[in-house]
C-alpha cells in the first residue's frame, strides 16, 4: 500500500509510547510510522513483538540530545508529523540526576524542533508538531479545584521544570516561526508494560513476590489516574484534530489517594493470587516522603471531551483489574526487565542491520 504519511513517534519503545506505536501501525496501514528511541532503561523493544514486523513500521535507535542524528533523521524521511513521547520521566531520578533531564527532555526538544522548522519551512500544509507534556508542570493542587489549559506553570521538581521548559520552546517555536504545533499535559497513566519503578508496577510485582510495598509519607498524596489505552486514544484523535498553538489537557477524572489505591491493588491481588484478605495489606510499608514532593493532581479534561468527543474508562478497579491480569500473564516481560536482559533483544533484532 502506498505511504499516505511519514510519522515519527520518539520514545515509542517506552510505555506510553509503545501503546501509540501499536494503535497507529495497525489503525493506519497506509502511514509509514518510525519509531525513535535512546533505548535508555525505560525503553524495551519487547514492547513492540507483536507489529515489529508490519511493513509500515521501523525501529530507529537515536538519542534526540544528539542534533546531527536528529536532523539526519528528518532528512531521511521527511516526516508530516512528529509525536514526541521521548522523555525522562520518573520524579525520583531527576532529583539525583537533574542533568540527564535537562539534556533529554529541553535540548533533546529543541533539536526536534529545529528539524522540523527546517523539513517543514517551505510547506506547513498538513504537518504537525504534537508535544506530550504531564500535568505536573502545573505546581500543586490544594484540596479543590483542577488543573485547566489556563493553570499557570508552577513545576517543583527537576522534571517537572525540565518539561515546562520544553513546552515554553514549543509554544515559542508557534510563535515566533508559525511552527504548527500542539501540546498536550496528562495526568499519571497506568496499564500494562510500565516501567517496575512505578507506583503500581512496582506495588504489583512487591506483592506478587511478599515484598514491601513502599508508599511515601502517609500515603496522603493524591493523582488522577488515566489508563494508558484512554491517553492513547486522545493522542490519535489530537494527532489528527487538534488545533495547532493549543494545549490539551487529558486526565481520568478518577482521583485516588497514594494509599488507597495500593489497599484496592492489594485487594484484586489477593483474589488473583488466591490469598486471605488482607494478606498483601501487610506488605505496605511507609518510608520517609521524597523533596518537593505535590500534595494533589487533578485534570480539567473538559476541553478535549468537548471537542473531540474523548472520554476516558469510566472503571478504574476495572482498569486496575486489567493491568494486574497483564502483568500476572506477563511475568517473563516482568524479570526480563528487572534483570536488566530486556536490553539484549536490541542486540538480538537489530544487530545486524
Amino acid at each position: 500500500m502506498e505511504t499516505t504519511r511519514s510519522v515519527l513517534i520518539t520514545g515509542g519503545a517506552g510505555f506510553i509510547g509503545s501503546h501509540v506505536v501499536r494503535r497507529f501501525v495497525n489503525k493506519y496501514p497506509s502511514y509509514l510510522i518510525v519509531n525513535a528511541d535512546k533505548l535508555t532503561y525505560a525503553g524495551n523493544l519487547e514492547n513492540l513483538t507483536d507489529i515489529e514486523k508490519k511493513d509500515n513500521y521501523i525501529f530507529e535507535k537515536i538519542d534526540i540530545a544528539d542534533k546531527n542524528s536528529v536532523t539526519a533523521l528528518f532528512r531521511k524521511y521527511s516526516f508530516h508529523g512528529v509525536i514526541h513521547l521521548a522523555a525522562e520521566s520518573h520524579v525520583d531520578r531527576s532529583i539525583t540526576s537533574p542533568d540527564e533531564f535537562v539534556i533529554t527532555n529541553i535540548v533533546g526538544t529543541v533539536n526536534l524542533l529545529n528539524a522540523a522548522l527546517n523539513c517543514w519551512k517551505n510547506n506547513f500544509d498538513n504537518k504537525i508538531f504534537y508535544h506530550i507534556s504531564t500535568d505536573e508542570v502545573y505546581g500543586t493542587l490544594g484540596k479543590e479545584g483542577k488543573f485547566t489549559e489556563e493553570t499557570g506553570y508552577d513545576p517543583r521538581s527537576p522534571y517537572s521544570a525540565s518539561k515546562a521548559s520544553s513546552d515554553h520552546m514549543v509554544r515559542a517555536y508557534f510563535h515566533t516561526y508559525g511552527l504548527p504545533a500542539l501540546i498536550s499535559n496528562c495526568s499519571n497513566n497506568y496499564g500494562p508494560n510500565q516501567f517496575p519503578e512505578k507506583l503500581i508496577p512496582l506495588a504489583i510485582n512487591n506483592i506478587k513476590n511478599n515484598k514491601p510495598v513502599p508508599v511515601y509519607g502517609k500515603g496522603e498524596n493524591i493523582r488522577d489516574w488515566l489508563y494508558v489505552e484512554d491517553h492513547s486514544a486522545a493522542i490519535d484523535i489530537l494527532f489528527h484534530k487538534g488545533k495547532a498553538g493549543e494545549t490539551y489537557n487529558i486526565g481520568g477524572n478518577n482521583e485516588w489517594k497514594n494509599i488507597d489505591l495500593i489497599r484496592m491493588l492489594c485487594r484484586i491481588m489477593d483474589r488473583k493470587l488466591v490469598r486471605s484478605e488482607g494478606t498483601s495489606e501487610k506488605l505496605i510499608t511507609f518510608v520517609k516522603d521524597r523533596p518537593g514532593h505535590d500534595l494533589r493532581y487533578a485534570i480539567d479534561s473538559t476541553k478535549l471531551c468537548r471537542e473531540t468527543g474523548w472520554s476516558p474508562l469510566p472503571d478504574f478497579e476495572a482498569g486496575l483489574e486489567k493491568t494486574v491480569e497483564w502483568y500476572l500473564n506477563n511475568t517473563g516481560w516482568m524479570e526480563n526487565v528487572i534483570s536488566g536482559d530486556y536490553e539484549k533483544y536490541y542486540e538480538l533484532m537489530y544487530s545486524g542491520r
